[in-house]
C-alpha cells in the first residue's frame, strides 16, 4: 500500500478510522522554519468533525501531539512526527455490516484487493485519514508563509446551484465555507433537506493559490497541474478537477489564449499554469466532490459470500463532504507547492552558487 506523497517535501500518513490513532511523518522540511503550533491546531480545527449540523457528529478534538523535528519553536531539518489520538470512535455502529459491502464505499474493492475486511468506519479508506494530511498541509503552509504564498478555498456550488459572487474572506467565517453570501442560506436549506430525507449531497470547491512564483513544475512527467490533480484526486470522494476557466473547452483559441503585455497577462484562463509550469498568476482550480456515500436509506448490496442483502447503515456521517473536504484540498495543494519550491531551487546553477560560494 502506498502511503507517502511528495519528492523532497514528503509525508507518510498512518492509522485507521477506529484505530488507536492516526498520524503523519513529514520529511524534507528545511531547518529554521518557525513552527506555529497554534496554527497547526487551528488548521485541524477547521477540518474537525462535530462542529455543526453540516458535518458528522463524531466528536473528535483532533489535538495534535508533536513527537519530533521541533526544538525551541523551530524546525530542526529532521522528520516531524505528529500523532492524533482517536477519542470518539464507536465501532459497534458498524457491527451490523461487518460482512456487507456498503454501496459507494471502498469496502468492496479493499476486500477484493487485500482479503481483509476492516468494517470499523472503513479503516484506512476512511476520510478520517485526511486529518493527518491537514497536519502535513499546516507544516507546508508554514514554509509557504516565508514566501508570502497563500492558499484559500470555499464552496462554489451545491446541489447544482452555483455561486455568482466569489468572496474568500466571507467563506472564512461561514459555517459551510460559502463563497457567496446570497447562496449560503439556499445551500444550508438543501443540506438540511438532504439530511432530513436520510440522503446526502455533492459539491464543488473553488481553490486559489496566490503569489506563486514563476517556474514551479517539472516538464514533462511532473507538471504542476498534473501533480496538483494527483494530490487532490487522492482525497476521499473527489471525482474531478478543473484548472483555470471551466468553460475553456467551449471556447476558441482566440478567446481562451491569455494575451500578454509588459505588465503581465491580460486574463487567466490557464489558471496560472502554462506547459505544466506556474506563470506567476493566481493558480485557480475547482474540485468536484461526489455525495457522501453513507446514507440512512435501505440499499441493495452483497456480503463477502456474494449473497444479495439489504443494508441499513448506522453511525455518524457528513451530509456533504465537500465542506470539510475544502480544507483537505487546501492542505494537499500546500504540500504540492512546498515540494515544487524545493525542487525548483535545484534547477539553475546560479542557485547552487548562492549557497556554496
Amino acid at each position: 500500500m502506498f502511503n507517502s506523497f511528495g519528492e523532497i517535501f514528503r509525508f507518510t500518513t498512518f492509522g485507521e478510522s477506529h484505530g488507536k490513532a492516526i498520524g503523519v511523518v513529514i520529511d524534507g522540511v528545511p531547518a529554521g522554519i518557525n513552527f506555529d503550533e497554534k496554527f497547526l491546531i487551528n488548521e485541524l480545527k477547521r477540518r474537525r468533525p462535530g462542529q455543526n449540523r453540516f458535518a458528522t457528529q463524531r466528536k473528535e478534538e483532533d489535538f495534535p501531539e508533536v513527537l519530533s523535528g521541533i526544538f525551541k519553536g523551530k524546525t530542526t531539518g529532521t522528520p516531524i512526527a505528529i500523532v492524533i489520538f482517536n477519542k470518539n470512535a464507536k465501532s459497534n455502529d458498524y457491527s451490523n455490516i461487518k460482512d456487507i459491502f456498503r454501496p459507494g464505499h471502498a469496502d468492496f474493492t479493499y476486500f477484493n484487493k487485500y482479503g481483509i475486511r476492516d468494517y470499523r468506519g472503513g479503516g484506512r479508506s476512511s476520510a478520517r485519514e485526511t486529518a493527518a494530511r491537514v497536519a502535513a498541509g499546516a507544516v507546508a503552509k508554514m514554509i509557504l508563509k516565508e514566501f508570502n504564498i497563500e492558499i484559500e478555498a470555499g464552496i462554489i456550488e451545491i446541489g447544482g446551484i452555483r455561486a455568482e459572487d466569489i468572496d474568500f474572506n466571507y467563506s472564512k467565517n461561514s459555517p459551510i465555507l460559502a463563497l457567496d453570501k446570497e447562496k449560503e442560506k439556499i445551500w444550508m436549506d438543501l443540506i438540511d433537506e438532504a439530511r432530513k430525507n436520510h440522503d446526502s449531497l455533492g459539491g464543488v470547491v473553488k481553490l486559489r493559490i496566490k503569489n506563486t512564483p514563476i517556474g514551479l513544475g517539472e516538464p514533462i512527467y511532473y507538471k504542476l497541474d498534473n501533480i496538483l490533480a494527483s494530490a487532490i484526486l487522492s482525497i476521499n470522494a473527489v471525482k474531478g478537477i478543473y484548472i483555470g476557466n471551466i468553460n475553456s473547452h467551449k471556447l476558441k483559441g482566440s478567446k481562451n489564449n491569455d494575451e500578454i503585455n509588459k505588465n503581465g497577462f491580460l486574463s487567466n484562463n490557464s489558471g496560472g499554469i502554462l506547459g505544466g509550469i506556474s506563470n506567476g498568476e493566481n493558480i485557480e482550480l475547482e474540485v468536484y466532490f461526489k455525495p457522501t456515500p453513507s446514507i440512512f436509506q435501505t440499499q441493495k448490496s452483497i456480503d463477502i459470500n456474494k449473497n444479495e442483502v439489504e443494508v441499513n447503515l448506522k453511525g455518524r456521517h457528513d451530509p456533504i463532504v465537500a465542506i470539510r473536504g475544502a480544507v483537505v484540498a487546501e492542505s494537499m495543494a500546500a504540500c504540492v507547492v512546498a515540494d515544487m519550491l524545493m525542487i525548483n531551487s535545484t534547477r539553475r546553477i546560479d542557485n547552487f552558487k548562492k549557497i556554496y560560494y
